[in-house]
């Protein structure tokens, strides 16, 4: 979201971000790129005001979640605006292999038809483009879920090529850097569920090896649960919040993300590899990142297989300092923001300037747009009043 909205305000547009979200110390400092920001409220026709009197040319909804609860106010208020849908990831996907890992087993393609999936799929159709942040997703949306080409749109992670040297120039070498490091949310329930996997399975594996070793956990929100976990006798440590992760991250010589379910691509392992440390993941952590491209450390399912590798990784500066060169490939030629960031404008621009055409050709999408109005718009209006009255 943050490089959409650096991506939009350098082509001079201006831009006002709307969220029912409260205001936290970490807010992202909208006010360097000029801004606007507003509160809103679900089921609250408060909004159809502002946005009339916004009257915007784009409409950019980050989630399928977002896009169910304002969609129909924005279609009523504002016909003629372009509508985006930011996906994050497919919620679907991650839903299907939590359901699959929940019985032990591996998700198949039945699994995909669940209840998210109807609406996730149905707000892709909906909007008049979605981005895509994973290739893997691309793929899946079109064999499977049969979405038109038209509506999709992929573009991945961003990271300035300049910015990807300078971190490269000022890395911290092998032998300053000691111990293993793991990163994520613990709101996000991969990251719950990695972190729990590290704990029981993983990591006493690695500690076999390595009996001095030590490994920093890192991430927002960490419930009282998570806590109980930080065993300093056992080399494992909660730390919640990382103040910076640039350096929890080069403190450590190897990340590990032993990611079990999920979808989309992986922030945590970007950061990894702009920040030269080589990691260790699951074949779900790694997927669409690295366009066949050698990992920058090592890709494995198997318990033992990625202790194994973690060691390795950790003891030999070697397979260490050419696992950092492998990073470095993947950031210039999977995610530089040259191709993917004048092909989404000129996207953008050309579906603006044909967007009756397009919009005829998706007889799908404005069939939805019709039930959402009859189903969501009542229920909305409903607790509303419902809302009024209880004050």
């Amino acid at each position: 979201m943050v490089s959409l909205l650096e991506l939009f305000h350098a082509q001079g547009w201006s831009l006002t971000y709307a969220c029912t979200a409260a205001e936290s110390e970490h807010c992202y400092p909208f006010e360097g790129l000029s801004i606007k920001a507003k509160k809103i409220a679900v089921n609250d026709s408060a909004f159809d005001q502002m946005i009339t009197e916004l009257s915007p040319d784009i409409v950019l909804y980050d989630r399928f979640m977002v896009e169910e609860q304002f969609s129909w106010r924005v279609e009523k208020q504002c016909p003629t605006a372009l509508t985006i849908l930011e996906t994050s990831d497919l919620h679907s996907l991650r839903s299907a292999r939590q359901g699959a890992l929940k019985l032990e087993r591996d998700y198949c393609e039945s699994d995909l038809v669940n209840d998210v999936a109807y609406r996730e799929i149905a707000s892709i159709q909906r909007t008049d483009l979605s981005l895509i942040i994973s290739n893997y997703e691309m793929h899946l949306l079109t064999s499977f879920f049969k979405i038109d080409g038209a509506l999709i749109h992929y573009f991945p992670f961003i990271v300035d090529p300049e910015i990807s040297k300078q971190h490269r120039s000022v890395w911290p070498g092998y032998e300053q850097r000691q111990g293993f490091m793991s990163i994520g949310n613990f709101k996000h329930a991969p990251n719950w569920d990695c972190v729990q996997y590290l704990k029981q399975t993983i990591w006493p594996l690695i500690r076999q090896q390595l009996p001095s070793a030590e490994l920093f956990v890192y991430g927002a929100y960490p419930p009282a649960k998570a806590m109980q976990l930080n065993k300093p006798a056992d080399g494992f440590y909660i730390k919640g919040r990382a103040d910076d992760a640039k350096q929890v991250m080069q403190a450590a010589r190897v990340c590990l993300a032993p990611l079990r379910f999920g979808a989309g691509l992986k922030g945590k392992l970007l950061e990894a590899m702009e920040f030269g440390t080589p990691s260790v993941t699951s074949t779900i952590g790694a997927e669409g990142m690295h366009h066949e491209l050698p990992w920058n450390g090592e890709v494995t399912d198997e318990p033992d297989g990625f202790a194994k590798a973690a060691v390795s990784l950790h003891e030999d500066k070697l397979s260490w300092q050419e696992a950092q060169t492998k990073g470095s490939d993947i950031l210039r030629k999977c995610f530089a923001p040259d191709v993917f960031e004048t092909a989404l404008i000129a996207k953008i621009i050309r579906l603006k300037e044909t967007l009756g055409e397009h919009r005829l050709q998706n007889f799908r999408g404005g069939m939805l747009k019709h039930h959402l109005l009859k189903s969501t718009k009542y229920m909305s209006l409903w607790i509303e009043q419902k809302n009024k009255q209880s004050e």
